[in-house]
């Protein structure tokens, strides 16, 4: 990743993990989540643990999915953000979900924007690799996982789903930002296919009006062009003034339907091309010689 896209990861994250919910049951649930952190991401994990932990004036014990132990609120030494807390995901209510699954992404979670492109990952047990992906479908987040290492990959490459689980979780000003270069990223890929093909066009009727003046020119040189019909002289003449117009100008300025400037052109190539072809006034060929 360039430095911006790093910095730009880093501000996502550290949003994340500034959120302070303001229900203890969902504080709770986020602990719950940090559990098992990354030996790199232990300190600044048990920091975010021993805030969420802290009992507020008017803190309850609430029903969250986690085991009465974890609600009594004591300070969660820094150790404790390696062991795995119980969470009942089936009790839980969903604002709880959303907390814990955002415990699990600050804990095990990383976000790779290289290149343009969108990665989404998890490293948890194998076991509970497959049980995050069930969990995600629920929030209609669909993931696939792997094994690695024998470790359990959870994977997202979509950037939708991406966005979609980062605001979930309470992405802000740095999600934005993120949303905000992945629409400029898709403006400037239409515009680049838009133009690509618009130039595309563009090479096959300069290279067709090429060929039609030529045409033009042959039947011109050998007299065959003074014994065509008037239409197909009439459209011969405006295309020798204007080379680079579109059958679609040519018919506007002549007053003519489009078919009828193509057949006209069609017909003064077919004709350059067969020189001893000779097309009477009504269409059919003269007998040869």
């Amino acid at each position: 990743m360039t430095t911006a896209e790093s910095d730009l990861v880093g501000s996502i994250r550290a949003e994340l993990a500034a959120i302070d919910p303001h229900r203890r049951c969902c504080r709770v649930a986020e602990s719950a989540g940090l559990a098992g952190a990354f030996e790199p991401r232990r300190r600044n994990i048990a920091r975010v643990a021993l805030r969420l932990s802290r009992i507020r004036p008017g803190d309850g014990v609430a029903s969250s999915g986690v085991d009465s132990g974890a609600r009594l609120g004591g300070a969660i030494p820094e150790s404790a953000a390696t062991v795995a807390a119980p969470f009942d995901w089936g009790r839980a209510a969903e604002h709880c979900r959303i907390a814990y699954l955002r415990g699990r992404f600050l804990a095990h979670g990383s976000l790779s924007l290289a290149s343009g492109r969108t990665h989404l990952e998890f490293v948890l047990a194998a076991d509970e690799a497959r049980t995050l992906c069930d969990r995600l479908a629920e929030f209609d987040m669909p993931a696939h996982w792997r094994l690695r290492r024998g470790r359990g990959v959870v994977t997202w490459k979509s950037v939708e789903t991406v966005t979609t689980f980062l605001k979930v979780v309470g992405g802000g000003a740095a999600l934005l930002e993120l949303e905000s270069r992945q629409v400029s990223r898709s403006v400037r890929g239409d515009l680049n296919r838009v133009i690509n093909a618009e130039s595309a066009n563009l090479g096959r009727a300069v290279a067709a009006s090429a060929d039609q003046l030529d045409a033009i020119e042959v039947l011109a040189a050998d007299g065959r062009l003074a014994d065509q019909p008037y239409l197909v002289r009439l459209v011969a003449d405006a295309r020798r003034e204007e080379p680079e117009a579109t059958f679609t100008e040519l018919a506007e300025r002549l007053g003519l339907h489009r078919s009828s400037v193509q057949r006209a052109l069609e017909r003064i190539e077919r004709l350059a091309v067969h020189p001893d072809e000779r097309v009477g006034q009504r269409g059919g060929r003269a007998p040869r010689d």
